[in-house]
């Protein structure tokens, strides 16, 4: 009996971290693009969107102090796309439309690799965190008008000229700071 005790509890366990593991956020990923399949929000039947991509930057940082003074930080900075809160009405699941939730998600890398190159060159002193504050609150602004100037020029990908330079200038400006591709970075005070 205990050991049918042991693999209902193992299974139960599975099913529950399987349920909670379909929300997660979804970093990105040169590798791997979005499907359909991670737009797991309930669409806006209201909304004149027909696709909503839900994705922002996450980040963290730890700094290390001697004598009350910093002398070195180590950042976390990741671009990723949100599931629960993005969505597709089911007759607009077309692969142009899909390309261009796809590049909002990028758009929204390109603005990590820039946050980590402006991380980079910060300088290390008592200011640091207050700095870094400022830097992440600009980065966001500087992302929600470029996410808003690419719906806006594209037409939410109907003016498929405008879509294509659109994603010739994203993929090369994200080319452009790949050096800036992993999301940890680590300052010591020169």
């Amino acid at each position: 009996m205990s050991r049918l005790r042991a693999l209902m509890f193992l299974l139960m366990q599975v099913c529950l971290w399987s349920l909670g593991a379909q929300n997660e956020p979804i970093s990105w990923d040169s590798e791997s693009l979005l499907s359909w399949s991670d737009f797991e929000a309930v669409a806006d039947t209201k909304a004149e969107a027909v696709a909503i991509t839900s994705s922002g930057l996450t980040f963290g940082y730890r700094v290390k102090q001697s004598n009350n003074t910093i002398i070195s930080f180590t950042a976390r900075v990741e671009a990723q796309f949100y599931p629960d809160k993005s969505w597709v009405k089911t007759l607009a699941k077309k692969d142009t439309v899909l390309k261009h939730e796809q590049l909002h998600f990028d758009i929204t890398e390109l603005h990590a690799r820039k946050f980590r190159k402006e991380l980079s060159a910060l300088r290390i002193d008592n200011n640091l965190k207050q700095r870094i504050q400022e830097l992440y609150n600009r980065i966001n602004l500087d992302l929600d008008r470029m996410q808003r100037l690419y719906d806006k020029e594209t037409d939410h990908s109907l003016k498929e000229g405008s879509q294509l330079q659109w994603n010739k200038d994203v993929r090369q400006a994200l080319n452009a700071l790949k050096a800036y591709s992993h999301p940890e970075i680590s300052r010591e005070k020169l």
